[in-house]
């Protein structure tokens, strides 16, 4: 489901209400059996309603509403799962204890949160055992068919994994010769007496995903318009991986996908907006963050000889040079040759703060100078340098498109992929970017910056 043109996962929307609900009748059954007094005019209770919010919200800084984290089996990642369950919970109601109730927000004691807590515990780890369950019946599976049996189509389940919402009933042979690994069993054909109507209605199929790259005279578009008019959803391959890996799959991706899809919107009002938002968190995590940077700038200082700030030449929107700035946390002869090369994991050009600061991201800091210059937004596509625009421009088709708008200082890629240090990450990263810069909404920048708060709290990624 898109909200605010973000691709959400339906499982997680969904999951996320139910738990809320939960945690909510958890912290009521606390406040009946303690008899706190505690009494609302109001049908729903807006203070427990509250600290429901609150405590999931704890639970998706973790993320434990990604993909890999929905469910609970009985195996050590479960167990480990199930034991960040019950510290998110725990969280959020020490976040809840020691600011809502002193403040006055919340008007029941801290004897019912902690039960209700406690409640809540057992009771989320029971409903994800039966979330997990019921996951793995089929009847709960949107099922589809691909159009195209060719190594595109063969992508599409491989992407989907064994307890995705969605699972193939058929791929459709467009009786073209198109090459196949796929085995006899799962390629259905259509034809006059059987048509591709037909094969949706048989298989229970609710959409149908064409995967042909080449589509003049191969796609059956009569009979795709008969499905849609019955209901059938038709998405493009491109459209699918966005949708369900919230990126733009570079090997799927056609010139007239991105001319006529919706997205990449250059809109005065959303861009005002975006620089507004730069403008504020900009100045704000510059003044909560001094203390942090001038112990930083101290301890690079007692470190040894060379600057404190590193500047380094970057291409920003519409392949424009600028001078990003960053505490320097590699050694003064770190590229005494001359040649840019990538930061690798046991880079011996690292210094000790810098391996420190790189891990928490506090190198990045001083880049909010640039936001406040406008060479930068808070939230976009990381800036490369020349050397490697001109590189990775040359063998990543598309790549330039990232420069359409200003570079950030963090990013969707940067959340959701590894530190990149090669060719294939860069164009890993960029089906990342390209989402980004197709879909990029204050929305959008507000899950980043949320997950960027939990990549810098567990280190993910981080060189």
């Amino acid at each position: 489901m898109r909200i605010f043109g973000h691709h959400v996962s339906r499982a997680a929307v969904i999951l996320a209400g139910v738990e809320i609900l939960l945690v909510y009748v958890c912290i009521k059954l606390a406040l009946f059996f303690m008899a706190d007094g505690f009494t609302t005019p109001y049908l729903i209770h807006p203070e427990v309603l509250f600290a429901a919010v609150v405590i999931v919200s704890a639970l998706g800084l973790l993320g434990l509403y990604e993909k890999s984290a929905r469910t609970l089996t009985i195996s050590i990642r479960g167990l480990a799962d199930s034991l960040r369950i019950a510290f998110g919970i725990l969280l959020g109601a020490a976040v809840l204890w020691t600011l809502a109730i002193p403040a006055g927000v919340l008007s029941f004691g801290s004897g019912a949160l902690v039960l209700g807590a406690g409640l809540a515990v057992a009771g989320l780890l029971l409903e994800r055992l039966l979330f997990w369950r019921a996951k793995r019946l089929d009847v709960f599976r949107r099922r589809m068919l691909v159009i195209g049996t060719g190594p595109q189509a063969a992508t599409i389940e491989k992407s989907l994994g064994h307890e995705a919402p969605a699972k193939v009933a058929a791929y459709i042979d467009t009786g073209e010769g198109e090459a196949t690994a796929l085995p006899a069993s799962r390629v259905a054909t259509f034809s006059a007496d059987r048509t591709l109507l037909d094969i949706a209605e048989d298989t229970g199929a609710e959409e149908i995903v064409v995967a042909v790259r080449d589509r003049r005279g191969r796609l059956p578009v009569k009979q795709l318009l008969e499905c849609k008019l019955q209901g059938i959803e038709i998405t493009d391959i491109s459209a699918f991986f966005e949708r369900e890996q919230q990126k733009i799959q570079l090997e799927s991706l056609n010139a007239s996908w991105l001319i006529f899809g919706r997205g990449f919107r250059q809109h005065w009002f959303g861009n005002a907006v975006k620089r507004g938002f730069d403008i504020l968190f900009s100045t704000v995590l510059l003044i909560v963050a001094s203390p942090v940077m001038l112990g930083t700038a101290v301890a690079i200082r007692m470190e040894g000889p060379g600057p404190i700030l590193y500047w380094q030449t970057r291409v920003g929107r519409g392949n424009e040079p600028f001078e990003i700035c960053k505490f320097r946390s590699m050694r003064t002869d770190a590229e005494s040759d001359g040649l840019a090369r990538w930061a690798t994991g046991d880079d011996d050009r690292i210094t000790g703060v810098g391996r420190v600061i790189r891990k928490l991201r506090i190198d990045e800091l001083p880049q909010a100078y640039n936001v406040l210059k406008g060479e930068m937004s808070f939230v976009g596509p990381r800036p490369e340098r020349p050397f490697f625009v001109d590189q990775l421009s040359t063998e990543i088709p598309y790549f330039l498109a990232r420069h359409s708008i200003r570079p950030g200082i963090t990013g969707w890629a940067q959340v959701r992929y590894r530190y990149g240090a090669s060719v294939e990450d860069a164009g890993n990263k960029l089906q990342y970017d390209l989402y980004y810069v197709k879909n990029h909404t204050l929305f959008l920048d507000l899950v980043i910056m949320l997950e960027t708060v939990r990549v810098v709290i567990f280190g993910r990624g981080a060189r």
